[in-house]
């Protein structure tokens, strides 16, 4: 296992993170096969360990904290905050008063006196980023969160935020989490450029594009038990003819390497200068054994060079992937309030 700096924090982190989300009732409910999955992969040289608070809402950090008590100061631990934990309208969002409660609630689930990376999950529209930045900066002083981090920030955010934090004189986040993946290249375009600019760390997630980079789709076949596409298909793009053509390609490209399609994807996430890791989700331990066989893998350039011509730079094959729409293009964003909505009858006043 290799190990890189972490934006400007000086931690050093692996360049495989395991992320947690189908570890308990959204994935493997069985706590010992999660506990056994956790530490298989921090003795393979794994160091970061990536949750949040709403996955299962809050059985996974439970998961973590158990799976990793003995052996905290080998993990460089990171969860997340700012989905709903409820039905209290004020127990979601990027607020200092929201952050101040979901941190003392982390910190209980993973049974650990601080958090390493505390990363904002989405964007807030409804909170300027300065509050949020003024509250983490008082977690770090306090000791309770290490270093702090974005996830699924469109660039300007990140910018937005970087500068929020300069002129407050406190530090600004030491990392960004995007989506990423060969079928996912959007953040090519300027997320990865703007964290390379600001000195961010990039931790990157589902690199095996929901599963498409396993190959276990296949065109006019049914989505096999059990996988996302089986469980989810309302958030699945499973019809996706575009993805089916590059999957078949990059299968192809992977065997002329001598590599699973599983080895390619996992290898060709880290492959950017600008990110630092890539998270691997095993739901068990035969699919962590397997996606641990990428660690060591280096993509040569006529391999590299033949992926780009499936999936160009920059490109998303389906620009839904992106984990996080921006408000304005909401239809309240984009009209006129003189005009009617979609929903106003005919001849009625918005």
């Amino acid at each position: 296992m290799k190990y890189t700096t972490l934006g400007r924090s000086g931690i050093q982190v692996s360049t495989l993170g395991l992320g947690s989300m189908v570890l308990g009732a959204w994935g493997n409910p069985d706590h010992a096969s999660c506990a056994r999955i956790v530490n298989r992969a921090l003795d393979a040289g794994i160091n970061l360990v990536d949750t949040a608070d709403v996955y299962a809402f809050g059985e996974t950090e439970e998961i973590v904290g158990a799976a990793i008590s003995g052996r905290r100061d080998e993990v460089v631990l990171a969860t997340k905050f700012h989905n709903p934990m409820g039905e209290d309208v004020n127990a979601r969002g990027n607020s200092r008063r929201w952050i101040t409660q979901a941190v003392e609630a982390s910190l209980r689930r993973l049974d650990t006196d601080r958090i390493d990376l505390y990363q904002v999950h989405r964007p807030d529209p409804t909170t300027d980023i300065a509050e949020t930045v003024d509250a983490l900066s008082d977690l770090v002083r306090a000791g309770k969160i290490l270093a702090w981090g974005t996830s699924t920030f469109p660039a300007e955010d990140l910018v937005e935020t970087c500068w929020a934090a300069e002129r407050r004189g406190v530090a600004a986040p030491h990392s960004e989490q995007p989506p990423y993946s060969i079928l996912m290249r959007g953040i090519e375009r300027d997320v990865l450029p703007t964290c390379r600019r600001h000195g961010l760390g990039v931790i990157v997630w589902s690199p095996l594009a929901g599963g498409w980079l396993t190959g276990k789709y296949r065109r006019g076949a049914a989505a096999p038990s059990g996988s996302r596409a089986d469980t989810n298909p309302d958030h699945f793009d499973v019809d996706n003819e575009a993805k089916f053509d590059a999957v078949e390609q990059l299968a192809t490209i992977a065997k002329d390497a001598g590599l699973t399609l599983t080895q390619l994807a996992i290898a060709w996430s880290t492959e950017h200068p600008a990110v630092t890791s890539a998270l691997i989700g095993p739901r068990t331990e035969e699919q962590l054994a397997d996606l641990l066989t990428a660690a060591d893998v280096v993509l040569d350039e006529s391999t590299l060079d033949a992926i780009d011509g499936v999936v160009a730079p920059g490109v998303d094959l389906n620009p839904g992937d992106r984990g996080w729409t921006p408000p304005g293009l909401s239809v309240a964003s984009r009209r006129i309030p003189h005009h009617p909505s979609p929903d106003t009858p005919s001849g009625a006043t918005a």
